[in-house]
């Protein structure tokens, strides 16, 4: 695992799920790798309650009924679409629960205005179609047809950025769980094996891009993920991506807890301006998810270890601040500076401790870039 770049869950977690499977013994469904109760408890980590002789760290943080639904949904013969803003964690719940139920999370297939239905059924390799005419030998099957072969799980991310007639291509896909190959005369038809089903992802913000056909939505259970809210839960999502970022650089890098609500209660701020904004002008670009949140510090710690003094500073996490999420010009920039001007310099003559020096990393920050 130390020479991949990212591992998928299945890599990165193997030696947990190899254990989980082992002492699981409740029923599976299809050919399920693990229980419904051991995927839960892979995702949202155990509890001294579980009666289990090691702790399993929960990865992913959400409401539990959310990965409750989106368990019973990949049990029936129903695809799973979930839909939420960018950074709400659609994508790594999609891949944990692929990893945990057929251990392989790298079926997917990148859905764009460029996707077209081969990336979703199959296509053929060329030279072998030349040499040897059209063969299920010559043919080069999508990961959805060879998630449908071994009864696996198959990803989509993004659905609504591909055009209609792609989208409708999955439509009997998951009505009838087999793919027509009419340029072979015999075994031309692909049955999907027991346990395949289809994860989905959509973004909200891209409503009225493509939208999805009634037809396409009655195959789908809807899972939506919404914004994180929860103050603490948010806070364990950072400080999970902090830590495991550490490590992935080989880096000891102290990261204060005082630093680290600064941004947490940045954030929070800049989402309820948002939210009180009139129009689309007056907001932020940046969808200032907990994803963009947990960039916005990667890119502070980093900066601090390579040309910092391996500490982090509220200078240089209000640079970083800024830096992501100033995307138009003037508009981000003037948002920013409004926030530094109305919040957070009263908030740094009134507590005092980071924000003062917060408050002029995100002053010089913004005329560097003016």
């Amino acid at each position: 695992m130390s020479d991949l770049l990212r591992a998928p869950a299945e890599i990165k977690y193997a030696e947990e799920l190899d254990w989980l499977e082992s002492v699981d013994d409740s029923p599976k469904p299809f050919s399920w790798r693990l229980s419904p109760k051991m995927i839960r408890l892979f995702i949202l980590g155990s509890e001294r309650s579980d009666g289990l002789d090691r702790e399993i760290a929960q990865k992913w943080f959400g409401d539990r009924s959310f990965v409750e639904r989106s368990i019973v949904t990949l049990a029936s013969d129903r695809g799973l679409l979930l839909i939420g803003d960018p950074g709400t964690g659609k994508s790594w719940l999609a891949e944990l629960l692929s990893a945990a139920i057929s251990r392989n999370s790298t079926l997917v297939v990148q859905g764009t205005a460029g996707t077209t239905e081969d990336h979703i059924k199959y296509s053929w390799n060329v030279s072998m179609v030349i040499a040897k005419g059209q063969s299920r030998e010559s043919m080069i099957p999508s990961p959805i047809m060879t998630a449908m072969e071994t009864g696996a799980i198959g990803r989509f991310e993004e659905l609504t950025r591909s055009t209609s007639d792609v989208q409708d291509a999955l439509i009997s896909i998951l009505s009838e769980k087999y793919i027509s190959v009419p340029e072979l005369d015999s075994d031309s038809i692909v049955f999907a094996k027991p346990g395949f089903s289809i994860i989905a992802t959509a973004n909200s913000r891209d409503r009225g891009v493509n939208d999805l056909s009634s037809a396409l939505k009655r195959r789908f259970n809807f899972v939506r993920i919404p914004v994180m809210t929860n103050k603490k839960s948010e806070a364990e999502i950072v400080r999970f991506r902090t830590e495991e970022l550490l490590r992935r650089h080989q880096l000891e890098l102290d990261v204060p807890p005082t630093l680290l609500d600064v941004l947490l209660r940045s954030f929070a701020d800049l989402r309820a301006s948002a939210a009180a904004a009139g129009s689309d002008d007056e907001k932020l670009e940046s969808a200032l998810s907990t994803a963009e949140q947990i960039g916005v510090l990667e890119d502070a710690i980093l900066h601090s270890n390579f040309f910092g003094e391996r500490a982090l500073t509220a200078h240089t996490l209000a640079t970083s601040l800024v830096g992501s999420l100033a995307r138009r010009e003037p508009e981000d920039l003037a948002i920013l500076n409004k926030y530094l001007h109305g919040v957070v310099e009263p908030r740094s003559k009134e507590e005092g401790g980071s924000w003062p020096e917060f408050l002029e990393g995100g002053r010089d920050a913004i005329a560097t870039l003016s």
